[in-house]
C-alpha cells in the first residue's frame, strides 16, 4: 500500500532530509585521493548522531555501514573500509540516510575523486541529470512509470549507458524501503498515479558500459559485470498540490 503523509510526518521528513544533505556537503568537503571509505563512513555517522538522528543503514538487514560507500564499477552497498583508498581519477556513489524521530530521508550522489576523466565527467554529469528531469515528472496525477521511469531510461539511451535494472528507487516515509518500487526503465505498465502527499526516492544507476551486474561475495556490493564504471544520484521527493519538492537539499 502506498500511504500518504501528514504535514507533521512531512515536516520531520524535511528535517531527516536536510540532515542528509547535510552529511552529502560533508562528503564533497572530505572525498579526496587518499582518504579511506570508513573514515567518510565514521565522519558522516557523527554528524548524522549529533544532529539528534540516526543511521538509516547501519544495521539495516545486517549492512555494517552507516553510509554506502562504492568505488568505480561498484553499483551500491559498497560497505565502508580501512582498506578501501580513495585513489585520484576514481569516482565514489555514496548513499546516506538517516532516521529522526521515526521518519526517514535518503538520498546519493556520486563524486570525483581530484581530477577525472572527460568520459566519467560527463557519466556524473547525465546521471545527474537524469535524476532531475525525473524529479520534474513527480507531480499530482502524473502515472510513475510512464513519466519518472520513461523520463529516465530516455536519458540513458540517449547517451548510450547502461541501465541497472536489478535495483531503482522506492517509496519512503517511516521505512526506509515502502511501496511502490521505482523503476529506472518502462516496466510495461503505466505504474501508479501520483497524489500530494506521497514520498518517493528516485536513483538512478548509469553504467559507462553494459547495464548488467552481479553482487560480491560480501553479500552487499553491487558490481558491475564488465568491471566499467557506474554512477548514482538519488534525493527524496514529496509529491505536492504544485511543484515537487526535494526533501533532502541543504534548505
Amino acid at each position: 500500500m502506498i500511504t500518504r503523509k501528514s504535514r507533521h510526518e512531512i515536516n520531520l521528513m524535511k528535517t531527516a532530509g536536510s540532515i542528509v544533505a547535510e552529511v552529502h556537503e560533508l562528503m564533497k568537503e572530505l572525498v579526496k585521493p587518499g582518504i579511506s571509505t570508513l573514515e567518510l563512513d565514521e565522519k558522516a555517522e557523527k554528524l548524522i548522531r549529533d544532529n539528534k538522528a540516526l543511521p538509516a543503514f547501519k544495521g539495516y538487514r545486517g549492512f555494517p555501514g552507516s553510509i554506502c560507500a562504492s568505488v568505480n564499477e561498484q553499483v551500491v552497498h559498497g560497505i565502508p573500509s580501512n582498506d578501501i583508498i580513495l585513489q585520484q581519477g576514481d569516482i565514489i556513489s555514496v548513499d546516506v540516510g538517516a532516521i529522526y524521530k521515526g521518519l526517514v530521508g535518503d538520498a546519493a550522489v556520486t563524486l570525483p575523486v581530484g581530477q577525472i576523466s572527460e568520459e566519467l565527467k560527463q557519466l556524473l554529469r547525465v546521471t545527474q541529470e537524469a535524476l532531475y528531469a525525473a524529479i520534474e515528472q513527480v507531480r499530482a496525477g502524473n502515472r510513475l512509470y510512464d513519466t519518472v521511469s520513461a523520463t529516465v531510461e530516455d536519458k540513458a539511451n540517449e547517451y548510450g549507458y547502461g541501465i541497472v535494472k536489478n535495483y531503482g528507487g522506492h517509496g519512503i516515509g517511516r521505512n526506509m524501503h515502502e511501496e511502490p518500487f521505482v523503476y529506472n526503465f518502462r516496466p510495461g505498465v503505466p505504474g501508479p498515479e501520483l497524489k500530494p502527499g506521497m514520498a518517493i526516492c528516485i536513483e538512478p544507476m548509469f553504467n559507462l558500459g553494459i547495464g548488467t551486474v552481479h553482487t560480491e561475495s560480501d553479500k552487499w556490493t553491487v558490481v558491475t559485470d564488465d568491471g566499467k564504471p557506474s554512477a548514482h544520484f538519488e534525493h527524496t521527493i514529496l509529491v505536492t498540490d504544485s511543484e515537487p519538492l526535494i526533501l533532502t537539499q541543504v534548505n
